[in-house]
């Protein structure tokens, strides 16, 4: 199969209850029909530097910010296609170049720094793994998507992520169970990803159920809750406000 490699759009996030979930696609989803994989198991492996500079930098909100991440839709075998992907965002537009690869083609990149091709994306991701910015694995996150596209715009897709976990230590995509809850079961993050504007009836829609944009990102929240001590904020203070449950204490591998 073929896989898309680059990406360019404005994407926007919001945090919902399952209520607001409901009454949303109740209004919307005669508009979408569902994307090319419309159920997906995602887990991602985040990379970052011994002291986080990436998800720090990222935090400060910058006009360009960048991360790097391995992820799967689901491992079978030893042959099952993965993805390392660069994710860039300027002046609030998202770029995105990924190289698929197989699961063993992954980890012995990541263990030993085998390339699995010579490719452009290839050696961007090399660059910034190895050479610019020393990176390493740091966090594992899963969560189940459902996924849909305009109906009559090819340009629209708006994601449904829930049920959010994350693991510290078991840094494998094969971990598809992590150990700590990111989220409630009362939460659900709405992605909406547009080449350009944002369709009226779909903002007319938002304004309609007062649902605003919401400042989520599942690595950035992990970081300010449990690897940066001390910090407990709200994700959205106009529509869902969601704190999640802290803990004393977290241990994970130090690479």
């Amino acid at each position: 199969m073929d896989y898309q490699e680059i990406f360019e759009r404005v994407e926007s996030k919001y945090v919902l209850t399952k209520a607001q979930y409901v009454e949303i696609m109740k209004r919307i989803q005669d508009r979408l029909i569902p994307d090319m994989f419309p159920h997906s198991e995602i887990t991602s492996i985040y990379f970052d530097t011994d002291d986080y500079k990436l998800i720090r930098t990222s935090l400060e909100k910058p006009a360009y910010k960048e991360k790097l991440r391995l992820r799967s839709y689901g491992i079978k075998d030893d042959n099952t296609s993965v993805f390392m992907e660069i994710k860039k965002k300027y002046n609030g537009v998202t770029y995105k170049r990924r190289q698929d690869m197989t699961y063993r083609e992954s980890t012995n990149y990541i263990l030993f720094d085998k390339m699995p091709c010579e490719t452009q994306i290839m050696k961007e991701i090399d660059y910034l793994k190895n050479t610019g910015k020393q990176l390493n694995p740091k966090v594992l996150i899963a969560y189940s998507r459902d996924s849909w596209a305009g109906k009559n715009d090819n340009d629209l897709r708006i994601t449904f992520d829930s049920n959010i976990r994350f693991s510290l230590k078991n840094l494998l995509l094969t971990n598809t169970d992590p150990e700590r809850k990111l989220t409630d079961d009362d939460t659900i993050i709405m992605e909406i990803k547009t080449i350009s504007a944002m369709p009226l009836w779909l903002t007319y829609t938002l304004d309609e159920l007062q649902i605003y944009p919401g400042n989520f990102s599942k690595y950035g929240q992990i970081y300010e809750e449990y690897l940066r001590k001390g910090v407990s904020k709200c994700l959205n203070s106009y529509s869902h406000q969601y704190i999640p449950n802290s803990i004393s204490q977290v241990t994970y591998y130090a690479h």
